[in-house]
């Protein structure tokens, strides 16, 4: 072999990583990819995939409930967990397999090994051996983290919700973002009892505060119990049970399950990267200019592990961009990181694009106009249940160019990414009200603001 082994070298076989590989070797480059664990990443094996399959069988759960109670002869239903794992983890091996042909076919090296950067060109894996390229891909994700506060270690992270073989009885969620939204909805669905011990005043920040809010709302409706602007001072096991204890010295009640959701830290030490010169931010993200390079040429990074947008279709995305301007003759090509859209799967899901009303009035001041619609979904409003949806458009100007689109509700999750694309192509709130409505769903609610 010659003194480069590769053109390529990827550090990582999650989503952002399987993703350059792909898309390099598809333009013929000799590609490495280094992965000691399961391809896929978080997303495949801890995270987006998984999460998906819970929340399924959680929806599944809530529309049994409905069933019975608009005339459905149903018996109690009992959720077998173990089983549903056994259907969870075929689909996730049948991914990891997905990806094994597809790097068979594009002759990517797969080493199932960690791979450590020693310079800007050449990578050591974890026994010894040096592999050369003139670009590395750093894509090595992050991982969830527990608060600074005695006993912490007694509790999960999110990544430990995966290996639960059964709903706990009582369950304290620590956290108010994203991932703790989504698993106290599982938990409360699938028969748990849940309450949410969250630092700040609300749910969701970086959320339209409004449908924050509203699906607060919904969720104390659901039996959720929130704790808001709470501060956790320690964690104390008594038996099998745990207890927080709060900034004023009060104690909860016993739970069955504590679980962690307080953020997550990018894996920038375990790649070399700060070793060669990399540049990392206060908090360990590699920090990356709009072409995903780094500060040390020919070193490229993409998901989690960065500063930018902490999201999988961002991820795979930024790095077939990159490896089209690398080895594809598109010398431009970089991915845009205005206006993505990203849902959370809570109960109702929520969804959002563009800016909130916050920033967009922050912006553009007194040109923001904004048009709501609170509804119940027809589901919902003949079982008569209390859950509310919530959808808000944010525009500017004269024109009333369309700027935000905030979703709340049944089938929000699939609703917005067709609203997406008409949000980044310009749309206007006229385009809406000339687009004759679907009846009767909720997405019609978009097109008949006033």
């Amino acid at each position: 072999m010659s003194a480069t082994d590769f053109d390529l070298i990827v550090i990582g076989g999650g989503s952002g990583g399987l993703a350059g590989a792909f898309r390099a070797a598809a333009h013929g480059a000799r590609v490495a990819l280094l992965e000691p664990g399961d391809l896929g990443g978080t997303c495949v094996n801890v995270g987006c995939v998984p999460k998906k399959a819970m929340w399924l069988a959680a929806d599944l759960s809530q529309k049994l409930g409905l069933a019975a109670q608009l005339g459905f002869s149903l018996p109690p239903p009992q959720f077998d967990w173990a089983e549903f794992i056994t259907h969870r983890q075929r689909y996730i091996t049948n991914i990891h397999a997905s990806y094994q042909q597809r790097l068979d076919a594009h002759r990517i090296a797969l080493l199932r090994t960690r791979g450590c950067l020693r310079a800007a060109d050449t990578v050591e894996t974890s026994e010894g051996v040096r592999l050369r390229a003139p670009h590395v891909l750093i894509a090595t994700g992050g991982h969830p983290l527990r608060p600074g506060v005695p006993g912490a270690e007694l509790g999960m992270v999110s990544d430990d919700f995966f290996n639960l073989c059964a709903a706990p009885e009582h369950v304290a969620i620590v956290g108010g973002g994203y991932i703790a939204v989504e698993l106290a909805g599982v938990l409360q669905s699938l028969g748990s009892r849940v309450e949410m011990f969250v630092r700040g005043r609300r749910l969701l920040n970086g959320f339209d505060e409004e449908l924050s809010l509203q699906l607060a709302e919904d969720y104390r409706q659901y039996g959720v119990r929130l704790h808001l602007d709470y501060s956790l001072r320690s964690v104390r096991q008594e038996a099998s049970k745990f207890v927080l204890r709060d900034g004023t010295g009060a104690d909860s009640s016993q739970f069955d399950a504590l679980l962690f959701a307080t953020g997550r830290r990018p894996n920038s030490d375990v790649c070399g990267a700060t070793q060669i010169g990399v540049a990392c931010d206060a908090n360990g993200h590699v920090q990356v200019d709009e072409y995903q390079d780094t500060s040390v040429a020919g070193v490229h990074a993409v998901g989690d592990v960065t500063d930018r947008v902490a999201l999988t279709p961002v991820a795979i995305a930024a790095a077939r961009r990159l490896m089209d301007r690398l080895f594809g003759g598109q010398p431009e090509a970089r991915l845009d990181y205005a206006d993505i859209a990203t849902v959370v799967f809570s109960h109702p899901p929520i969804g959002q694009v563009g800016l909130t009303e916050e920033a967009a009035r922050l912006q553009h001041g007194d040109a923001v106009r904004v048009y709501r619609a609170g509804f119940r979904p027809m589901l919902h409003a003949l079982a008569d249940s209390p859950q509310r949806s919530l959808f808000k458009l944010v525009c500017v100007g004269d024109g009333e160019r369309v700027i935000g689109i905030h979703l709340l509700g049944e089938g929000a999750d699939e609703i917005l990414q067709g609203f997406a694309v008409a949000l980044k192509r310009g749309i206007r709130k006229c385009d809406l009200d000339d687009t004759v409505a679907i009846h009767p769903t909720s997405a019609e609610e978009v097109v008949l603001m006033r």
